[in-house]
């Protein structure tokens, strides 16, 4: 099977010789899709699927309804055009569209490929109201650009997910490819053409191709080969510019993982969009195994890529943790158009958003008060969800009504369970366990190619851990009890507190504390249901009330203006005189202004925590 399989697939494709294929069975020959990047029509590319013979009357063809790492339905069915089930002479068979992702075809045993042509996802975006997320996407640019997310163009046999592809692309001849797939060499080089096989579908689908004018660059990080590739529409950028960054975070990664090895390739294809014209609007990234797709706009200053880079990709290079060497049958195994869900995305998700900020305080690339910051911040987000929503049963369900808005709480209350259970491993252990060791004794136990049993799995931590830990699984993650976190807090010696901060008079940074009648610029009022700062509370005034006048000036949006200017040069000392219009009544007031200050909740360190606490705490923060 593994020798010369290019140039066999290549000649079963250009002759189409129905004789000599009918004395081998699909299970027998690899399933040989060839996509034409060349003679693109009308910002569509055609794609050939040519099996080996069919010995069933009907056979029925998919495209994905759903991918793994999306949890969304988005039927790639729908830019399938020109479906065609075609014999052996080239004459069309009979089919059924069953619904948009797959085709019944009749008189099976007489199928030699079937033909069909692909539009691409990025420039309808602003079309539809259910876009796919770009980096799940595709892109056709001619010339230039074409983003092979493969679910997208290549479907599979119901029956032959598990039978191995070859995969032949016709591509531009200054394009280079990037992508974890196998590459095949053909013994006569055509540099219009590129060969790559996979083990299976899920293999096809889980390894992206990129093509783009060379713009990559290459560098090891402690075993593993990590490839950037980077399209720049406008050539604003090169992968240069962000190399350094990328080695030095991904970097800290690998230290933080330590002798976790999964794999031995990485690549990063990171497509700039072009916000000026119809392109990819859905910014972020989708992981694969080996891989991640990044979608950013190319608008974005050196130090936001930078930053944004950082974030995304720290995420999704946890991933090579779980769910590649820790998951479940249904991740295995994943049914591309019936999808039968697993319950752990505070595992999938949680864990790796968990890493992704947790090794960044490790690695002392932010400091512990922005790791706090950045734990409220989650905190505060999840509340924007459901909270007393059952996270095996979302998950479980993540595809279904009501449980698919609550889907991006897996990024917020997922990371957060996955702290409240490292702190009580940290716990128990005296600091010798945390969530970092779980996920490695999962690892050693599953790795890729074992999966283990969905139902089984809280059951397994328990009998490696603590019973605290299965208490808190039960109450917070099966059950749908909300979380207290003060109380995981205070066992590192830890609390939310109110502290104050300082602000500005009108302006809470580029955040206004008024706002203006939009149908009356002369009516300016203080902003309702925000906390206010001290200057307004000192004053005694409330959220709704309307200037009317400020030392003396009558107040409307263009006198306000030079108020606004001259709070700039206040002192606590200045005076102030004031009336407001409050329910129709006017109100005066006077006093100074004052320093302006916020009320703001902050995870603070507590004082006088006994030596215990505070080796907790530095274990997990520090480990």
């Amino acid at each position: 099977m593994k020798k010369n399989v290019l140039v066999i697939a290549t000649a079963l494709i250009l002759s189409a010789c129905g004789a000599g294929k009918a004395l081998v069975s699909v299970e027998n020959v690899p399933i040989v899709a060839a996509i034409d990047l060349v003679n693109v029509v009308d910002d569509r590319v055609q794609v050939d699927l040519n099996p080996g013979a069919f010995n069933t009357s009907t056979v029925i063809f998919s495209i994905p309804k759903t991918v793994p790492g999306t949890y969304s339905s988005d039927n790639y069915g729908k830019y399938i055009q020109d479906f065609k089930a075609l014999d052996y002479k080239g004459n069309p068979l009979q089919f059924t569209k069953i619904d948009e992702n797959s085709w019944s075809i009749t008189n099976g045993t007489q199928l030699d490929k079937v033909q069909y042509w692909v539009n691409d996802t990025y420039d309808t975006e602003n079309e539809v109201d259910d876009a796919v997320f770009s980096p799940a996407g595709t892109n056709i640019a001619v010339g230039s650009n074409f983003m092979l997310n493969l679910h997208g163009f290549v479907g599979y046999f119901d029956g032959f997910k598990e039978v191995p592809y070859s995969i032949l692309i016709k591509k531009p001849v200054d394009l280079i490819s990037t992508t974890t797939l196998s590459k095949v060499p053909n013994r006569k080089p055509d540099p219009l053409w590129d060969g790559f096989v996979a083990k299976r579908y899920f293999e096809v689908i889980d390894n992206p191709i990129m093509y783009a004018k060379p713009n990559t660059e290459t560098f090891e990080i402690n075993g593993i080969t990590v490839t950037l590739s980077l399209f720049s529409p406008n050539n604003v950028y090169k992968a240069a510019d962000l190399k350094e960054k990328m080695v030095s975070m991904m970097g800290a990664q690998k230290k933080f993982l330590g002798d976790v090895d999964s794999t031995k390739e990485y690549n990063i294809l990171l497509y700039l969009s072009d916000v000026n014209i119809p392109d990819a609007q859905g910014f972020g990234a989708l992981e694969h195994h080996t891989s991640t797709v990044v979608v950013l706009p190319e608008a974005m200053d050196v130090g936001r890529l930078e930053q944004a880079m950082v974030d995304v990709v720290s995420h999704e290079f946890f991933h090579i943790v779980t769910p590649l060497s820790v998951h479940s049958k249904e991740i295995q195994y994943f049914d591309f158009n019936n999808p039968k869900m697993s319950e752990h995305l505070w595992m999938y998700e949680g864990t790796t958003e968990y890493f992704a900020n947790l090794f960044q305080i490790q690695q002392g690339l932010i400091s512990e008060e922005e790791f706090y910051e950045r734990m409220l911040t989650k905190i505060n987000n999840s509340l924007f969800y459901d909270d007393s929503m059952s996270f095996t049963v979302m998950s479980k369900n993540i595809l279904d009504q009501p449980y698919e808005p609550n889907y991006a709480n897996v990024y917020e209350k997922g990371a957060l369970i996955n702290m409240c259970v490292d702190i009580i491993l940290q716990e128990k252990s005296n600091g010798e366990k945390s969530m970092l060791w779980l996920m490695k004794e999962l690892s050693k136990k599953y790795g890729t190619d074992v999966p283990f049993e969905d139902n089984s799995l809280f059951n397994e931590i328990v009998a490696m851990t603590y019973p605290e830990v299965g208490e808190f699984f039960n109450t917070h993650v099966i059950g749908e009890t909300p979380i207290d976190y003060k109380e995981y807090f205070k066992k590192v010696g830890l609390a939310i507190q109110d502290v104050e901060e300082p602000t500005g008079y009108f302006f809470d940074g580029q955040v206004p504390y008024m706002d203006v009648d939009v149908q009356n610029d002369s009516v300016v009022y203080i902003r309702k249901n925000i906390e206010l700062n001290s200057f307004f509370n000192n004053l005694k005034l409330k959220g709704g009330d309307i200037f009317r006048v400020i030392n003396g000036q009558e107040i409307n949006l263009e006198s306000l203006r030079p108020v606004i200017g001259e709070s700039f040069g206040w002192t606590p000392e200045t005076p102030i005189t004031m009336t407001v219009e409050r329910d129709g009544e006017m109100i005066s007031v006077e006093g100074t202004v004052g320093q302006p200050v916020k009320k703001v909740k902050k995870i603070v360190a507590l004082e006088g925590v006994n030596e215990a606490t505070d080796k907790l705490r530095n274990a997990w923060l520090k480990n």
